[in-house]
């Protein structure tokens, strides 16, 4: 999954992914929901070490949540949002999949916050699903907890 490319709508904005994300999350929390204006976000976690930005300078908005704080990049033209930073941690970007070039190349490795997720979303049983948040320890792969270890030890 290296090189995958996107952007925003009006190409003010281009990006590259150098290694394939960490994990992906689909998250269905009501901030998300109102983030996106629709049910739920899909997020590529990947270091920021590893998206190389191609054109253009997102514009960090602050956002309000329940825990912690967030930070949306959007573009400054279509104001498109391409990825999150949370807790304040820029190690680790959550990349919108939506913004991919081709976002079919990307699936949810879970589910996160159903306990809000809009009740004609069907989810698939083969792909993990939590009520709120969960440890990411037993539910990554190796190589992505070695990643994780090597950024924040």
């Amino acid at each position: 999954m290296s090189g995958l490319e996107g952007g925003c709508a009006c190409g003010e904005l281009r990006y590259r992914l150098r290694s394939s994300p960490m994990f992906v999350h689909c998250c269905h929390c009501l901030n998300c929901q109102r983030q996106t204006g629709t049910a739920f976000v899909l997020n590529m976690l990947i270091e920021a070490s590893r998206v190389d930005l191609l054109s253009g300078t997102p514009t960090a908005v602050a956002v309000p949540r329940e825990k912690g704080q967030h930070r949306i990049f959007r573009c400054p033209k279509c104001q498109v949002a391409v990825w999150s930073e949370y807790g304040g941690r820029s190690e680790i970007l959550f990349v919108r999949a939506g913004t991919l070039d081709d976002p079919a190349t990307v699936s949810p490795d879970v589910h996160i916050y159903t306990r809000s997720k809009l009740p004609w979303i069907t989810l698939p049983a083969s792909v993990p699903a939590f009520e709120e948040y969960y440890d990411a320890k037993v539910l990554w792969p190796p190589e992505s907890l070695a990643r994780r270890k090597a950024l924040f030890g």
